[in-house]
């Protein structure tokens, strides 16, 4: 029975409220804002007319547009407003245009025109000053910012960044995400050089003292002509907070210098912050008064120099003597520092290096060498060749002629229907990982073999037999393919998509891939355990599937981990669910997964799977869930609940005892394709008994999806202090093979960092949920990657 009081049940179940009083909108009503039609002419690369957000800007079009040609002139092109009215609209790249003065908004029927220069004339673009670009360095420790402060300059969105930094006593590893336009978001290990760690055992690898930290700054105000960019920094707001901070900072440009100004508590303040534990704590929101108190005044000036070398000065207001819970002050700071100065020079040798050097607290010498890409940028350009028809094959009946064609091009499980007015094919997409990329390259693939009579072609994709998405398109938008010419604009603005009240499957079909298999890299890393800070084993992970009918798969997965270093000076907990992970991560093989899941799925849809066996690595039963997409895909709703024991570590058939471990939850998710984001819901009972919720909030970047999660459950049943009051949390992300390798592919490999020592808010880890089978294929998912990711003319 579940108890009268759940935790986190009242946010459950006013959400459920909210949304049952105001349903979402449609994806294109959202907010109210209508989107823009706006054209561009002249000397871009696809002018014509672009349908973009409602908020957008030149550069943003430029972009829509495919660039500018080699013959841009770029300072003559102006912008004609639907009132007649025309005004000069000097551009640039639009990396550099995106967030200048001169990135002028849109409003409908605004016309660009970029003019092409007088032939043996010199381009008219303005001339760059040094320091034109965002000063968008890291700090010591990762921030955006100068050396130990930071800046109201932010990460440009969608973009990573790792580094290191030494500053003795000190070293920093961290990692930096621009997730959205006003928000970033860091992670870092700072370890004290010569401080060996409270925990560290006889025997042990641990070595130096190292903490664990994430930060985030969000930009208040935007700079403008007169107004300065204002920003908060939140540092370090959980757990020890041994370095922790929260400062309101401004900036302003006057190129080619950068001012910054702030004010900050904790490590920049007064006085340090105590320890908070669970849970998060932000001085500057619960106890302004408090933090104005104790704060202290910082700032700093960056001089660019040329456009890759810049200059830092910067007063720091860190007293280090009086950080008494940083294990570094006793040892290397019993008085103050020689000078609260800090003098540095940036270097960016290439467009994705930076290697700065500064000389700190007046007799250090700091050296950090960060390098950042844009998340999901194919380092390999995708390319997959056209179908070639051999002489032997053109012989062939249409549909057999049209079905070997896709199973050269990566669709199996194929069949060709006509009725002289429409022609349907059904596939499995085995390779693309978009599905409007699938359905472009399945009807670039076929185009060739549309008999003249025909006008409309239909395309259902399939998963194991069952449809996940389907699109229409006018035969018209096929034709001129001859040659290896595919079509490919005219097919994306043309084809249409759905995703439920599917057609039954035509039957029979042919190319049917019984069987499947993979073979890819795994790296797993436990980090801070007493017995050393840094556990690892890197090997490989594969499997062997069988589909035997419809929606049926039977799963072998097996590891090997060859390097493999994984143990723990921890004992298992009170009640172990993943406490004792390390028994089974320290197997260098292993059977992971022996399993037979079903699959099935209404017309609507309403999904239903279940699956028994050898579930994961931990455990064993039997699991079911149930899903329903709702408002186009806009919400997920379903449910998920299992009866499941504990394996033997070194005994891949036998079981540990005979306790039942069961879940029961109810399950959400709200897809958010406006800023490629989704919040995921579970609440209900968890594994160990503990009942509550847990939250994750996901970031989609071109393939590349960024995920956090935090739970909130009742920890009364363990007797052991370490679950008591505990809240699961971590971080993941998942990373397309595509990136890296040339072709399309839907392969992603998933790397998560979360504590396994604890047993709070655990659920089975699934064999392809529900919710992640749907995926992109969710209606407002398919629109949006429809337009943004392959976005041509309109």
């Amino acid at each position: 029975m579940f108890p009268r009081r759940i935790p986190g049940a009242s946010v459950f179940v006013a959400a459920l409220l909210l949304v049952a009083l105001f349903p979402p909108t449609p994806a294109g009503a959202i907010g109210g804002p209508r989107p823009v039609t706006v054209t561009v002419e002249g000397e871009v690369l696809r002018p014509g007319i672009y349908t973009l957000p409602h908020d957008a800007t030149l550069s943003i079009l430029v972009v829509a547009a495919g660039g500018y040609t080699d013959n841009a002139d770029l300072a003559a092109a102006t912008l004609t407003r639907e009132s007649a009215t025309t005004v000069a609209a000097p551009l640039s790249h639009p990396r550099l245009l995106k967030g200048s003065p001169a990135d002028l908004p849109l409003a409908d029927g605004d016309t660009l025109r970029i003019p092409a220069r007088t032939p043996g004339s010199p381009a008219r673009t303005r001339a760059r000053p040094a320091g034109a670009e965002p000063f968008t360095g890291p700090n010591n420790f990762g921030v955006t910012g100068l050396l130990e402060t930071p800046t109201a300059r932010m990460m440009p969105e969608n973009r990573y960044r790792l580094g290191a930094t030494h500053v003795y006593p000190y070293r920093y590893y961290f990692g930096t995400v621009g997730l959205f336009d006003r928000f970033e978001v860091n992670g870092r290990v700072t370890e004290v050089i010569g401080v060996k760690a409270f925990t560290d055992p006889p025997g042990s690898s641990y070595g130096d003292t190292k903490d664990k930290a994430v930060d985030a700054k969000f930009l208040l105000l935007k700079e403008g002509a007169f107004l300065p960019a204002v920003a908060v920094a939140i540092s370090d707001p959980h757990g020890t907070r041994l370095y922790g901070s929260q400062a309101i900072v401004a900036s302003k440009r006057f190129p080619p210098f950068d001012v910054s100004l702030g004010f900050g508590n904790g490590r920049l303040g007064r006085r340090p912050l105590p320890a908070q534990g669970e849970g998060f704590k932000i001085e500057l929101i619960t106890d302004p008064r408090k933090w104005a108190r104790e704060a202290l005044p910082f700032g700093g000036i960056q001089y660019a120099a040329t456009p890759w070398l810049s200059l830092l000065a910067e007063y720091s207001p860190i007293r280090y003597e009086r950080q008494t819970t940083d294990p570094a002050q006793v040892k290397y700071f019993p008085s103050a520092v020689r000078s609260p100065f800090n003098f540095g020079a940036r270097v960016k040798p290439l467009k994705w290096l930076e290697i700065d050097a500064s000389r700190q607290r007046g007799s250090e010498i700091g050296i950090t060498a960060s390098v950042a890409f844009d998340i999901g940028r194919p380092l390999v350009p995708i390319h997959d060749p056209p179908y070639l028809e051999t002489a032997e094959a053109s012989r062939a009946p249409l549909e057999d002629r049209i079905a070997a064609a896709l199973a050269e091009a990566g669709f199996s499980d194929i069949a060709v229907s006509g009725d002289g007015f429409t022609l349907r094919i059904d596939a499995q997409n085995d390779r693309y990982f978009f599905a409007p990329r699938a359905v472009e390259a399945l009807l670039a693939t076929a185009a060739p073999f549309v008999p003249p009579n025909v006008e409309y072609v239909r395309v259902l994709l399939k998963d194991n037999g069952i449809p996940v998405a389907e699109a229409a398109v006018s035969a018209s938008a096929l034709s001129g393919s001859g040659g290896g010419i595919f079509p490919t604009d005219r097919i994306r603005a043309a084809a249409g998509f759905r995703s439920a009240n599917f057609d039954a499957p035509l039957r029979p079909t042919t190319h049917r891939r019984r069987f499947d298999f993979s073979l890819k890299p795994s790296f797993e890393a436990f980090l801070n355990d007493p017995s050393g800070f840094f556990k690892y084993r890197v090997g490989l992970a594969g499997s062997l599937s069988a589909f035997p009918w419809r929606g049926g798969t039977a799963l072998l997965g097996v590891e090997g981990y060859p390097v493999n270093n994984i143990s723990t000076s921890n004992a298992p907990l009170s009640i172990p669910i993943r406490s004792d992970t390390a028994k089974y991560k320290k197997e260098k093989a292993a059977l992971g997964r022996l399993l037979f899941d079903q699959v099935f799925a209404t017309r609507e849809p309403v999904y239903f799977r279940a699956a028994a066996g050898m579930l994961e690595t931990m455990f064993g039963g039997v699991d079911a869930e149930t899903a329903l997409p709702l408002w186009n895909g806009r919400i997920l709703a379903g449910a998920s609940g299992s009866v499941v024991r504990k394996r033997a570590p070194n005994d891949p058939f036998r079981f540990l005892g005979s306790d039942n471990f069961r879940t029961a939850l109810l399950q959400g998710r709200l897809n958010v394709p406006e800023i490629d984001a989704a919040i995921d819901v579970k609440w209900g009972r968890f594994l160990a008994g503990d009942r509550g919720v847990r939250v994750a909030a996901s970031k989609f970047v071109r393939g590349v999806t960024l995920s956090a999660w935090y739970s909130d459950t009742g920890t009364g049943m363990f007797t052991d202090p370490f679950n008591r009051g505990y809240h699961d949390k971590g971080i993941s992300v998942e990373i397309p093979i595509r990136l890296f390798t040339g072709r399309d592919s839907k392969t992603a490999y998933r790397y998560s960092l979360s504590p396994w020592t604890r047993d709070v808010a655990q659920d089975i880890d699934r064999h392809l949920p529900l919710f992640d089978r749907i995926g992109r294929n969710a209606g407002v998912l398919l629109d949006r990657d429809q337009e943004t990711t392959y976005r041509g003319a309109r």
